[in-house]
Parts: structure tokens; C-alpha cells; sequence
């Protein structure tokens, strides 16, 4: 008796807590909207009439004021942990910034603008990427319905027998898995998810290994959509070969390498910390998901049935990654005489990524039905569910890169290109860690670390000139390179952490609070490191500087064994 009135007293406590919780949110959200609408207003009296759309810019526009729809964003989705409405009133506020309080144009802004909500919806590029989560969708809901998950689940305790092997071996395979973040994050969650449900690993610790093994190693390997588009980033006017910059940058990208030690050390020596290590504890007790958010209902339902086999799991995860490489390279041009570094290069990444997965889809569905394992309405069941699996990462891409948009018209890109190009050439010195702080913020605020290195990168070789190839011009690109992943990493409203929560089913809010101290620690390490390279190379303009590299990995060597230490014990495995 006392046991259940333990229990009725604790759930009594949690609905208590939650109640009170949602009642700060809906006060907070009150309270941000109510600023608004009197920003609005203000705006409105100050600019009642209409504007030239050939010359107008608004009063916000290339000053700090244009980082403000983000930086609300962040901070409402943080406090209130209510992502959606965050998202829309940092939209709200950048179209309400654009439109000066004129109202039409607000909503024309906020809707049908070129970079308003419509539009980004409609873009060829968003859309593929939209058409692409839908289709995996539907393929993981087709493995779950076969038993295809619940027989590699089965397969793979018996012989990955730890948790620290389970983790391992999902860093493994998202190495493997270099093409692209986004089919990175989805595959990768897909196959390991079953795995890491089994060993008791929280659905935050797996967002983050996805996360940590996604862009880090994108931005490292010479083949993948990463490195094109870095290499496109570099100006042709300057005279410097931009893959062969890549190349040189891979050794000084200090938090993507550091990244993946850190994996490494906090699995092996099974150190967790900040609201992770609660995740984590909540996991072993059998809580994967520690709060009440469940955002992908009965998608985390395994179907047990009797004839499922790994075949049924693997088989078409392995025409997906082989159906997506092939593609890229023929949108790239390989079939018309390009080599392969350059079809890769040239790749349509949205364009491959949808060509490859309905090929993947009907193979998957050919393959069933050979073995008998499904009927035509089992598939066809699948559709819609697959669809509902990914309605939440769907309009969270959505607003992420509606907000992007909104950011991008009130000028953010060049005030950041206006701070930087003003005091960068007497500064050379530390500018590799001024451009990691500068890349790490931008990423962070916009969410996008595509967008912050193409701004960054032609910057770097305008202060460098043309046709410098030294240490420290690979050095502050490598820092800008670092940076936007670290920023991308931290930042709630980027699309490759949307995906990761995709990935592994997690919560998003989770995903972002778990994830950021293991990033901060990274991050901080990371501008030590290129403080020590940046002084090396302004000295010395050799290879000297890569004597950086190893300090900075000890570094986070060093403190990892030092948090072992304070956080005192360590989660131990489930007996």
C-alpha cells in the first residue's frame, strides 16, 4: 500500500509540476506577444504609409536589431520548450522588422515574400528535402511493419552485448555514412534505433551521437555535399583551387575532430554530464525519454512478427545509401565526363536524396512482397503513417528555414560581413579564433552553417588576397568551417538538428538541451586550439602550427577526466 500511495503521491507531484510549467509557458508566450504588438504599433505610427519594393530597405536592416528574430526564437524555444510557437514569433518578429509596421506588407513578407513561408515551401531544393523525410518515413514504418527492426534488434543483442557497444558501434556507422548530414541522421537512426532502445540508451544520448557523427564528419570528408559546397564558397577571382583548400583545412577543423574524440571518451569511460547525465540515469530505469513528450506516438511500435529477418532491415538501407551515392554523382554529371571529386561537387544533394529514396522505396516494396512478408494494404497503410512519423520534423525544417529567410532580409549576413571585414587585416593574429566565435554565433543564430561559411569564406580570402595558399589562410577557414558546425550544433532551429531528433525519435527540446554542454565543451577547446595555431601560423607560416591538433585533443582529454572526476560516479550498465 505504501508503494502505491509512493506512486499516486509522485504522479501527483509530476502533474503538478507540468501544470505549473505550462501555465509559465502560456504566461511567457503572452507576455512575447504582447511586446510584439506594441513593437508593431510603434512601428506602425512611425511608418503608416507604403513602400518602392525596387529600393526599400527597412530601418532594422544590416544592424544588430536583424539577429533579433533568431536570438527571440532561441530563447523563447529554450525557456518555454515549446518549439512551433517560438519559431513563429521569431518569424512574426522579423516580418514585423521587414515591414517597417506596415501591416500589408508584413504579411505579404511573412507569407509570399521570396523568402517568406510559401516560398521556401515551394523551392525545389526545401521540397526535395521534404519529399525525402516523408519517403523514410514510410521505409521505417514498412521495417517496423515486417519485423524487419525487431529482428535486427534481436540480432543485435546477441552480439552487441553492451551499451558501450551499442554507442560505438552507432558512431561507426554514422562515420560510414559521410555523403550527406541529412541521410546521415535518418539512416543512422533508423537502423541503431532499435538497438539502443534495447540497451537502455536515452533518445537524447542517440540524437546526439547521430548529431555528433553527422556534420563533423561531413565537413572532414572530401566526398560528400559538405565539401562541395565549400568548394564552391571559395571566389574564382582569387586564384585558389577550393578543394584543395578543403583538403588543407581538414587537419586544423578542430571541433569536428574534437567532436568525435569526445564520443569516444565519454562512451568508453562512461562520463555524462548536465541534463544528459538525468536522460541517461531515467534511460537504465527504462524512461528513454525522461520528459512526457512523446512526438512520434505509435511510430516507436515494433511489429514482432514471426517471418521478420535482418535481411528485411539491412537490405534496403544498403540500396538507399548505394541508390543516393549513384545519384549524386549523375546529378553532378559523372555519366556526361565529369570525374568523380567534381560530380560530386556539382551534385543536386535535394535532387539525388529524392531520386534515390523513391528508387530505395520501390525496391523495399518489390522485395516484401517476393518474400511474402506484406500485402498491398499493409503498404498502402504505411503511406500515411510514414507521413504522421514526420509531420513534426517537417514543420519544424519549415519555420527553421522560413525564419532564415526573415534573418536574411533584414541584412544579419552583412552586418556580421561589415564587422568582420572592418577589423579582421589588423587583427590577423587571432583571427582564427575571432572568425570561430564570429562563425559559431552566425551558425548559431541563423541556423544554418552552409549560409555562415559562404558568407564567411570569400571574407577570409579578401583579407588573405589572392592566391594566398598559407597556413593561416587554411587555419581561419578551417575556424570558420569549425565554427558554423559548432553553431549549427547548438542552435535549436538548424536543420541538421532537426533532423537528428528525426533521426532518433527524440523530443527536440531534449535533443538542444542535452546536446549544448557537450558542444560548449568542444567549443571552448576548440578556440584554445586555434588561439595556439593562429599565434604559430602569424609567426611562423608552417606546418608547425598542426602541433595545435594534438594539444587540442589532449585538451579534451584532459577535461573529460576532469569531469569524470567532479560529476564523482559514473552511470554504470544495467545488470
Amino acid at each position: 500500500m505504501s508503494k502505491e500511495k509512493t506512486n499516486e503521491n509522485t504522479q501527483e507531484f509530476t502533474s503538478d509540476t507540468n501544470r505549473k510549467r505550462s501555465i509559465r509557458n502560456r504566461i511567457i508566450f503572452l507576455i512575447a506577444i504582447t511586446v510584439l504588438l506594441g513593437v508593431l504599433m510603434v512601428f506602425t505610427i512611425l511608418n503608416p504609409g507604403t513602400v518602392d519594393s525596387d529600393t526599400y530597405k527597412p530601418m532594422a536592416y544590416a544592424t544588430i536589431a536583424s539577429l533579433l528574430p533568431p536570438t527571440i526564437a532561441i530563447l523563447l524555444a529554450l525557456i518555454t520548450k515549446e518549439v512551433y510557437s517560438s519559431l513563429f514569433v521569431g518569424i512574426f518578429t522579423g516580418a514585423v522588422l521587414y515591414a517597417n509596421g506596415n501591416l500589408e506588407l508584413m504579411l505579404n513578407t511573412l507569407l509570399y515574400h521570396e523568402n517568406g513561408m510559401v516560398n521556401k515551401i515551394a523551392s525545389t531544393g526545401n521540397a526535395g528535402i521534404l519529399v525525402f523525410l516523408v519517403i523514410l518515413g514510410i521505409m521505417v514504418a514498412l521495417m517496423n511493419r515486417v519485423g524487419g527492426s525487431a529482428a535486427f534488434g534481436k540480432w543485435a543483442s546477441k552480439h552487441i552485448k553492451t551499451r558501450v557497444g551499442a554507442q560505438l558501434a552507432t558512431m561507426v556507422l554514422g562515420i560510414l555514412i559521410f555523403i550527406d548530414d541529412y541521410f546521415n541522421c535518418l539512416t543512422v537512426g533508423s537502423v541503431m534505433r532499435p538497438v539502443t532502445d534495447r540497451h537502455k540508451i536515452s533518445r537524447s544520448k542517440l540524437a546526439y551521437i547521430i548529431d555528433a557523427t553527422a556534420a563533423p564528419i561531413c565537413i572532414i570528408a572530401p566526398v560528400s555535399s559538405w565539401a562541395a559546397a565549400v568548394t564552391s564558397s571559395v571566389p574564382a577571382e582569387y586564384n585558389i583551387n577550393g578543394f584543395t583548400m578543403f583538403i588543407h583545412t581538414i587537419p586544423y577543423n578542430f571541433y569536428a575532430l574534437g567532436t568525435l574524440l569526445m564520443i569516444v571518451l565519454i562512451v568508453t569511460m562512461k562520463v555524462e554530464f548536465g541534463p544528459m547525465r538525468l536522460h541517461e540515469e531515467n534511460a537504465l530505469k527504462g524512461d528513454l525519454f525522461t520528459t512526457a513528450a512523446r512526438p512520434y506516438g505509435d511510430a516507436d511500435q515494433e511489429y514482432q512478427e514471426s517471418n521478420g529477418k535482418v535481411i528485411d532491415l539491412l537490405l534496403p538501407v544498403i540500396v538507399l545509401i548505394i541508390c543516393c551515392i549513384f545519384c549524386m554523382i549523375y546529378t553532378g554529371g559523372f555519366f556526361e565526363g565529369e570525374n568523380f571529386v567534381n560530380a560530386f561537387a556539382n551534385a543536386n544533394a535535394s535532387m539525388a536524396l529524392v531520386l534515390g529514396s523513391v528508387v530505395a522505396l520501390l525496391f523495399t516494396f518489390c522485395f516484401y512482397m517476393l518474400r511474402g512478408v506484406i500485402t498491398l494494404k499493409s503498404f498502402t497503410e504505411c503511406i500515411p503513417e510514414g507521413f504522421k512519423a514526420m509531420v513534426a520534423p517537417i514543420l519544424i525544417l519549415i519555420m527553421a528555414w522560413t525564419l532564415s529567410g526573415m534573418t536574411n532580409l533584414l541584412g544579419a549576413d552583412i552586418f556580421v560581413h561589415d564587422i568582420v571585414n572592418g577589423s579582421a587585416g589588423a587583427l590577423k593574429l587571432f583571427l582564427p579564433a575571432i572568425i570561430f566565435m564570429v562563425s559559431l554565433f552566425l551558425a548559431f543564430s541563423t541556423g544554418t552553417s552552409w549560409g555562415t561559411f559562404t558568407i564567411l569564406i570569400p571574407i577570409i580570402c579578401t583579407v588573405f588576397g589572392g592566391g594566398d595558399t598559407s597556413e593561416m589562410l587554411a587555419i581561419t577557414i578551417a575556424a570558420c568551417l569549425s565554427g558554423a558546425v559548432c553553431g549549427d550544433h547548438c542552435s535549436p532551429i538548424s536543420d541538421t538538428t532537426i533532423m537528428a531528433s528525426a533521426g532518433a525519435h527524440s523530443d527536440h527540446v531534449n535533443h538542444v538541451s542535452t546536446q549544448l554542454p557537450y558542444a560548449l565543451v568542444a567549443a571552448a577547446v576548440s578556440f584554445v586550439g586555434y588561439l595556439i595555431a593562429g599565434g604559430i601560423g602569424y609567426f611562423t607560416n608552417s606546418l608547425l602550427a598542426l602541433i595545435a591538433l594534438p594539444i587540442s585533443l589532449g585538451l579534451i582529454f584532459v577535461v573529460i577526466l576532469v569531469i569524470k572526476k567532479l560529476t564523482a560516479s559514473k552511470i554504470s550498465e544495467s545488470k
